[in-house]
């Protein structure tokens, strides 16, 4: 077999294939993948090597190119790489005293200044006699908005906030309800007279905002050994050329983030923005792998776990020539997989049948009838069972320990989901100068 290398030419072929095709690859730690450029065996040849493959304990996987085996026997142990200190950086530490401290640490000052400018800008323009925006009564108006998510206000009417009887305290001690619709309306973050990318450029009029708060996520916080890739879903029914009905999540329509979070504190240490296929892009091959790969940028040592839309065998390999681990649900489409694993007919329920190779290790639950669970794990080398209960795999008590990292950050993320769909409710993420539904009408 040739070795592949681990130019940046290799990545990319492996990114531009389909997750069928074929993917070889060796380093020093053995090899998982058959040659691919053997000669057609005749059928009777083909039947005469994988009677002799089931006598010798191998299973071939469904397109041929990977021998798996029943028993870890000649499987590599796994020695994860050291990672950072998880926890805070230094870098925020040194940086946070107080919660002001903490507020200007996650909108620094040129954020802020970015706002007020163009929020000023915006206000010359289309409202008489306005008074521009000062840095502190541009926190002052955040801080409402924080509040707001906070008291779970997100649809109660400012009438209603500012009530001298019934609304909160906070709201008019802090400023006018006039004084907070003009902020409202006025709110902007780019020019749009000088906006560039038409509607090609969907990020447009939140693109430098975006760019600048996300990318310092990974200053503040090490992720610690297990880190979660996943979907979040920001509740908006505005209008926006690239928000997504996703049935499963309770708010169905929203915009969507591709977020890696660490799993003990459902920290988000890089997010990504998902606006949609272009009408003049092509249909984006292996987009799971590409996001992961994306996100995972910069860190190594970690295992990630994911679900089976990300999850691929190309994926696995790369990631661990990143010195990182995968564990993650599978397709039972996948052709990597061995006929073994899933033919489970005459199974017996809460049953697990493991196949490995010398990096990675696949495994089949079968927790009711007719039902196929499948994993593959580039951490664990054993075929470790649950003694009691529902003798699930450690795969996947592993993988459930992980993989709710990103719905906890929904849970908590709330006050910061009202910040969220103001930027995009106030801009409608197209040219626009007549107000909308507002987050707090």
């Amino acid at each position: 077999m040739k070795p592949t290398s681990n130019s940046d030419e290799d990545v990319a072929a492996v990114l531009q294939s389909s997750e069928s095709e074929k993917d070889s690859t060796s380093n020093e730690e053995g090899e998982e993948f058959l040659p691919g450029n053997e000669e057609p065996c005749s059928s009777s040849e083909e039947e005469k090597e994988e009677a002799k493959m089931e006598l010798d304990g191998q299973w071939r996987s469904k397109n041929g190119e990977i021998l798996w085996c029943p028993t870890h026997e000649e499987t590599l142990p796994y020695f994860p790489s050291s990672i950072l200190i998880p926890g805070p950086t230094h870098y925020a530490t040194a940086r946070i005293s107080s919660p002001v401290s903490a507020f200007d640490l996650l909108f620094a000052e040129d954020l802020m200044q970015l706002i007020r400018h163009f929020t000023n800008l915006q206000g010359k323009r289309s409202i008489k006699d306005w008074k521009d925006v000062e840095e502190e009564e541009l926190r002052a108006y955040m801080g409402l908005l924080i509040l707001a998510g906070l008291y779970r206000s997100q649809h109660e009417s400012t009438i209603s906030l500012w009530d001298g009887v019934t609304g909160r305290v906070f709201f008019p001690a802090t400023m006018s309800q006039k004084r907070f619709h003009q902020i409202n309306h006025a709110l902007r973050f780019d020019d749009r007279l000088s906006r560039s990318g038409g509607r090609e450029n969907k990020l447009g009029p939140i693109k430098d905002l975006w760019s600048k708060w996300s990318s310092r996520l990974p200053k503040f916080f090490n992720p610690g050994r297990d880190i979660c890739v996943d979907e979040q879903l920001v509740p908006f029914r505005g209008r926006c050329s690239f928000k997504q009905y996703m049935r499963l999540k309770p708010a169905k329509y929203g915009l969507k983030i591709w977020a890696l979070c660490d799993v003990k504190t459902a920290y988000a240490w890089r997010l990504q923005l998902y606006t949609g296929r272009s009408e003049s892009a092509k249909r984006q091959v292996s987009q799971g792998m590409q996001v992961v790969l994306d996100l995972t940028d910069g860190l190594k040592g970690h295992t990630v776990t994911m679900d089976n839309f990300f999850t691929s065998f190309p994926l696995a390999e790369e990631l661990r020539k990143r010195k990182m681990a995968l564990v993650g649900t599978l397709r039972i489409n996948k052709p990597e997989l061995p006929p073994q694993l899933l033919n489970i007919r005459h199974r017996e329920l809460m049953s697990s049948v493991f196949a490995f190779s010398r990096n990675a290790t696949l495994v089949s639950y079968v927790p009711k009838k007719s039902r196929n669970v499948l994993l593959l794990s580039t951490k664990h080398r054993e075929p470790q069972v649950e003694i009691s209960g529902k003798k699930k795999p450690q795969i996947i008590l592993d993988y459930n320990k992980c993989k709710g990292a990103v719905d906890h950050l929904d849970q908590v993320s709330t006050i910061i989901h009202q910040l969220f769909a103001k930027l995009f409710t106030v801009t409608r993420c197209y040219n626009s100068e007549s107000p909308i539904s507002y987050l707090i009408t």
